[in-house]
């Protein structure tokens, strides 16, 4: 399995959740190969998430570009990584 973590800035909590639950979330669980997903809020108006796919190729296809904006939303990174282990 391969993940897709993804670092956001947030400037509008209400909105961003709101986005998130409509948009973000749905897409992403359309995903081909999709296995499971995990977003979080941290303090200062950042966010982060998970998610995680059966293959590279297909992290890697759904994996959102570095500067792009949704909105009330900035991406700041984008890593993509092999799971090594899970619990």
């Amino acid at each position: 399995m391969w993940a897709v973590l993804v670092y956001v800035d947030v400037s509008d909590d209400a909105a961003g959740r709101k986005m998130l639950e409509e948009q973000v979330v749905p897409m992403v669980k359309g995903s081909e190969g999709f296995v499971a997903g995990y977003w979080t809020s941290l303090p200062g108006g950042a966010g982060t998430s998970i998610a995680v796919f059966d293959t590279e190729e297909h992290a890697r296809a759904a994996a959102p570009e570095a500067g792009m904006e949704m909105g009330p939303a900035t991406i700041k990174n984008v890593e993509i990584g092999e799971v090594v282990a899970s619990a």
